[in-house]
């Protein structure tokens, strides 16, 4: 059976500094997989590459199997790569509800996109109760509750989260990791870059540590959490 997307010696470079250095992996369909290391190691810069707003300089990927070498960035999408990035990036002066409609702006089917932002809704309660207010009024776990749900609206094959626990409190960061597992749960493929190495290999069926642009572990997520390794550099244990 193909995989849903297959990576292939991916290389990616800023001028002539190399950040992606010809890493390989893949995602197949219901799985969560995810990326783990430290800033700059080419995390997001993978996860930028797939979704098409930055080109390769090598490699393959394929999704569905089909490369997406030429394929244009809103094309991705509409193929059913699903973007949610690093910062959110959510429309701040638009409502929650607007803001979510940006996400099926790909889509042409009313009584489906009223059905999906329902069950963002459901997904994220607040939002719900706070439809018509302006995005930028929101904290910032909700927000990524937003970028969450807007991503969603597509209707993915597979989801990519990039970083979605960054700079939020505990109890907040436990809300949107139990909407992933929630997400998993349902059937969602998703492709999960996150610093919080504990929280994310407990979720994935397989991870893979970046350091440096190179990808230098792989596994499932239980053997990462177990491998004494991981555990020094990315748990906190001695």
């Amino acid at each position: 059976m193909t995989a849903l997307l297959e990576v292939e010696d991916l290389r990616v470079a800023y001028g002539k500094i190399e950040a992606v250095k010809g890493i390989s992996f893949k995602v197949d369909a219901g799985q969560v997989v995810t990326l783990i290391g430290t800033n700059g190691a080419g995390k997001t810069t993978t996860l930028r590459t797939l979704s098409g707003l930055l080109k390769p300089v090598g490699g393959q990927i394929k999704f569905q199997g089909k490369s997406l070498k030429k394929t244009p960035a809103h094309q991705i999408v509409s193929l059913g790569l699903a973007h949610s990035p690093e910062g959110r990036h959510i429309f701040p002066r638009m409502t929650i509800e607007d803001n979510l409609r940006l996400g099926a702006f790909l889509r042409n089917d009313k009584a489906g996109i009223e059905k999906d932002i329902q069950r963002a809704y459901d997904l994220f309660p607040i939002l719900g109760e706070r439809r018509k207010q302006a995005a930028g009024t929101l904290s910032g776990g909700e927000q990524q509750m937003l970028a969450m749900g807007r991503a969603l609206m597509s209707q993915p094959k597979l989801l990519m989260l990039d970083e979605p626990s960054m700079g939020l409190s505990p109890i907040m960061m436990q809300k949107i990791m139990a909407t992933i597992a929630e997400l998993k749960s349902q059937g969602t493929t998703i492709l999960l870059v996150e610093q919080n190495a504990q929280a994310a290999l407990s979720l994935a069926d397989q991870g893979h540590v970046m350091e440096v642009g190179s990808i230098v572990l792989s596994g499932t997520g239980r053997d990462l959490l177990t491998d004494e390794s991981v555990r020094k550099a990315y748990l906190g244990e001695d």
